[in-house]
């Protein structure tokens, strides 16, 4: 049953993410950047002093520019920063990197475009409170003949905001650095093999293999069973607890995970530059890739990099959807730093480690979170693996947290606000069924459902994209007017 499940999640995925999609995302992105002329990058700075709280201001929604910006971060920085690019590398190559700064540059403007939309055309749900998001974007800035867009992104963010990668990879560390490979598996299984051989339960052909099995299927199991308790405890709460747990975490498991990184890298700083040039010759090569496809090499850097920094998935855009401002550019500005942050640094962070430590091979069976883990390790000893199991606890579970929210608004929209609550209970069910599947069925499941959700994302945006610069031609004159 568990097989033909992850059969069907690695067709869904393969189906869902093709060329079509690629030129979606890409093109869509350099339509953006062509489009704006690149104005909103001029304004990071403006962007960065919004976020410190320069230009505070009273209008609608329930978070702060830094709360919206912590809160999209919790969902982006996260496991895919460090056991996605660790996938990417051991599937797509270290050429795959590239793809995903690709990714990330020209995302920069898809964010300013998304984001800016989620606050200009933020909606009413059934309770009559104000949310954001591409579905609100829909339903409010294009005619009733574009409605099942609204739906359609709804429909895939029940499944594509289901925490299936976040809660697999927090388990595939804790048992493989502290269970697995501490040895305490093995002395466990022993004992209670010993144990109902001596009462008479089983016989001699009851393999070792078979307990050692059973007895990691009930670590994943408890663990996934543990961390269902502990999200609950916090994403019961709402939106705030979510954002300001988000608020407190985020930043300081940020700069503690690139300080790690940058003195690994800085200890062996005659590597990097023969990693950068490697990086940039396989990105056109492939050679590296596993099965040597260079097509397939660019998709699952675009791939690892849309679910890294989330640009034109939409999710994103129900967090600075819900900032507390009348200004939609501001917002839109502020979103812009998500990708520079997310993926040109703690994604570039991770690559950098993974790739001058050399302990990775092409299509080899360490990978995700682990391999990170034994890269860090290599350079730092075991501090380095402390440290990573840290990162990924913090950033998993505040993954976690934020998808939960990404999910209830998508169950509001399609059911009614009054059952999102119910939603909850199917996504702290889930985070247990995650904690059991393979990494690769858990990556499948997301990815095909972020797909679904950035067709209407990006539609939406491209048809309403001249509202958003007609705006920011507005905003921006007045700045340079000195009237904000």
């Amino acid at each position: 049953m568990l097989a033909k499940f992850q059969d069907a999640a690695s067709l869904f995925a393969a189906l869902a993410w093709g060329p079509w999609l690629l030129a979606l995302l890409l093109g869509g992105g350099l339509f953006f950047l062509i489009f704006s002329r690149a104005a909103p990058f001029r304004y990071l700075g403006h962007g960065w002093r919004l976020l410190r709280g320069h230009y505070d201001e009273e209008g609608p929604g329930r978070l702060s520019h830094f709360q919206a910006l912590a809160s999209a971060l919790a969902g982006t920085i996260g496991t895919s920063n460090i056991g996605g690019v660790a996938l990417a590398i051991t599937i797509g190559g270290p050429g795959a990197i590239f793809w995903m700064w690709v990714t990330a540059v020209i995302g920069i403007a898809t964010k300013f475009f998304t984001c800016s939309l989620a606050v200009m055309h933020r909606g009413r749900d059934s309770a009559g409170e104000l949310q954001g998001g591409p579905m609100y974007v829909v339903r409010e800035g294009l005619h009733r003949r574009w409605r099942f867009l609204a739906y359609l992104f709804a429909g895939a963010g029940l499944v594509g905001c289901l925490p299936a990668f976040q809660a697999n990879q927090l388990t595939q560390i804790l048992r493989d650095l502290l269970f697995v490979g501490t040895g305490w598996s093995e002395q466990l299984a022993h004992a209670l093999r010993g144990f109902l051989f001596d009462q008479g339960w089983v016989a001699d052909g009851w393999a070792p293999e078979r307990f050692n099995a059973g007895v990691v299927f009930g670590f994943n199991l408890t663990v996934g069973v543990l961390l269902a308790l502990g999200a609950g405890a916090v994403i019961l709460g709402g939106l705030s607890r979510i954002a300001g747990t988000a608020a407190r975490l985020v930043p300081f498991m940020t700069v503690l995970y690139l300080g790690g990184a940058l003195i690994a890298l800085a200890l062996n700083i005659d590597k990097v530059p023969a990693v950068a040039a490697l990086i940039l010759r396989d990105a056109f090569t492939g050679e590296a890739a596993a099965g040597g496809a260079l097509l397939m090499m660019i998709l699952y850097g675009v791939r690892r990099g849309a679910f890294s920094n989330e640009a034109g998935m939409g999710t994103e855009a129900m967090a600075h959807g819900a900032a507390r401002t009348q200004e939609p550019i501001r917002e839109g500005l502020v979103a812009m730093l998500g990708p520079i942050i997310d993926t040109l640094l703690v994604c570039s962070a991770t690559a950098f480690v993974i790739l001058t430590a050399g302990v990775w091979r092409p299509g080899g069976e360490v990978s995700g979170v682990t391999l990170t883990a034994d890269s860090f390790a290599a350079l730092l000893g075991p501090a380095g693996s402390i440290m990573v199991v840290l990162s990924v606890l913090c950033f998993g579970v505040t993954t976690i947290f934020t998808y939960s929210f990404y999910g209830t608004q998508c169950a509001g929209f399609l059911f009614g606000a009054h059952r999102r609550r119910r939603y909850l209970w199917v996504y702290l069910a889930f985070i247990v069924v995650a904690a059991i599947i393979t990494p690769t069925t858990a990556i499948n499941i997301i990815d095909g459902a972020f797909a679904l959700m950035a067709i209407p994302t990006m539609v939406s945006a491209l048809i309403l994209a001249p509202k958003v610069k007609a705006a920011a031609t507005i905003y921006f004159a007045s700045l340079r007017e000195g009237g904000r």
